[in-house]
């Protein structure tokens, strides 16, 4: 079977090409796709690591830790967790930096956990899961765009799990939004669902 041909202005292109195209260019243009906010977070809250720099969040880890800050501060939350691990080389992991941000902004110790080794979302479930009693409910903060993929996953894994993201910056990164509708247009199509 052979692939339909259009032209545009001049130049023969296969019709799957033009759909392609169109359905990146739609993927872009959208807006950023969201989890339903959890009001009321659980007791307990898993931030999901962003890069860290030198020992320091960068600023979209930083946009979540100060979120989890401020639904600590509102009341009802025991238990952060913090995640992420580190690079080769890098004295630091995500855990680790998050955790010491929330303790010099007045969350006690005892209150805090650092998972240090995992490197992707669904690694930062997994770590997460295993250093808390089976069956604790999660709210997860991460940011809005990642919170849909990451409450599929959560889902995927058996956990009881709502999101209470942070906002996006005031200009999101597109490679990012685009790299997002993507993987969840992949757990779509491999039955991962929310």
């Amino acid at each position: 079977m052979r692939a339909r041909r259009c032209t545009v202005r001049g130049s023969t292109v296969t019709l799957p090409l033009v759909i392609l195209a169109a359905l990146a260019l739609g993927l872009v243009l959208l807006p950023a796709p969201r989890a339903p906010r959890a009001v009321h977070p659980y007791p307990t809250l898993v931030v999901l690591g962003a890069a860290q720099y030198a020992g320091h969040p960068s600023p979209a880890f930083r946009r979540r830790l100060d979120h989890a800050l401020a639904l600590y501060r509102a009341g009802g939350v025991e238990t952060v967790v913090v995640t992420g691990g580190r690079r080769p080389d890098d004295p630091h992991s995500e855990g680790e930096v998050g955790v010491e941000y929330l303790r010099l902004r007045g969350v006690p110790r005892q209150n805090l956990l650092a998972e240090t080794r995992s490197r992707t979302t669904i690694e930062n479930l997994r770590g997460a899961r295993v250093m808390l009693p089976p069956g604790t409910p999660l709210t997860l903060v991460t940011d809005e765009a990642h919170a849909p993929r990451a409450l599929s996953l959560a889902h995927a894994l058996g956990l009881t799990a709502t999101a209470n993201p942070s906002p996006l910056s005031a200009r999101p990164d597109r490679r990012y939004l685009l790299r997002e509708r993507l993987a969840l247009l992949a757990y779509a199509v491999i039955g991962v669902r929310r």
